[in-house]
């Protein structure tokens, strides 16, 4: 069970909502990801992509949690209204902060996003920021108030999988009693899995589902890859070694001379 903010979560995969062929192939692959949480853009909802009424109606028929996001946000002030207006729209304290700081790989600025999530943890909300694995960033952010963290992976939409190891796993250390949910940039369902075996909480999928040849069976895909990456950390995995060790003893195994 994954606890975060006051929520209890069985499944460890978040889905994003964006860029599905139709509202009909979303629904079903949130239901093959066995999904619980997913993440919705203000400002793509407001734009008129979808049917907002219609999309409201997917929402509750799947009985998910929403989890808004300020996705496309480059200043604190442009944070911290769109996550304003998305409590007062979705009805959630939840937010998932985004600063974007730098376009090209839509890397957040880490300065404007520590000081959004100070801002809005005094005014009641409940932040997930999407961060980069940085440890001083991640200190200041939990000092705020957050209750989780969301690093990348990659850059939104890469498909990169996890490209900063010594860094993610850095962060996991320092921080084990904090959930932590690798946001961005995984491809495939091998990346997700390699993220639960490092000891991740939990990743937030997307682009990977929604632009996939078949977005069900890829949503399918990536629950079994969490399920096996969260089992095969709680198995406990072997140290990596330099040298080869056999797997059969050779004491008193008989020879020819």
């Amino acid at each position: 069970m994954l606890h975060i903010y006051q929520a209890s979560l069985n499944s460890r995969l978040l889905l994003g909502t964006a860029r599905f062929p139709s509202p009909a192939v979303l629904s079903q692959a949130v239901r093959a990801a066995r999904a619980e949480v997913v993440t919705v853009s203000l400002r793509r909802e407001s734009s008129g992509e979808r049917s907002g009424q219609g999309f409201w109606g997917l929402i509750r028929e799947l009985g998910v949690l929403v989890l808004p996001n300020t996705a496309g946000c480059h200043t604190v002030k442009e944070a911290v209204t769109t996550a304003h207006m998305a409590r007062e729209v979705f009805g959630t304290s939840w937010i998932k902060l985004e600063v974007i700081g730098e376009d090209d790989t839509l890397q957040p600025d880490v300065f404007g996003l520590t000081e959004a999530a100070r801002i809005l943890c005094q005014e009641g909300f409940e932040v997930f920021p999407y961060t980069t694995e940085d440890l001083v960033v991640a200190d200041r952010l939990l000092a705020a108030g957050c209750g989780v963290l969301m690093p990348w992976g990659a850059p939104i939409g890469s498909g990169r999988g996890l490209n900063n190891l010594f860094g993610l796993r850095a962060l996991r250390a320092h921080f084990p009693g904090v959930p932590l949910i690798v946001d961005a940039g995984l491809g495939v369902p091998s990346h997700a899995a390699q993220a639960l075996e490092l000891g991740f909480d939990a990743v937030l999928i997307n682009t990977a589902i929604a632009q996939a040849r078949d977005p069900v069976q890829m949503a399918a895909a990536f629950a079994q890859a969490v399920e096996a990456g969260l089992a095969a950390r709680l198995a406990g995995p072997i140290e990596p070694r330099d040298l080869a060790e056999p797997s059969t003893p050779v004491l008193g195994t008989a020879f020819r001379g």
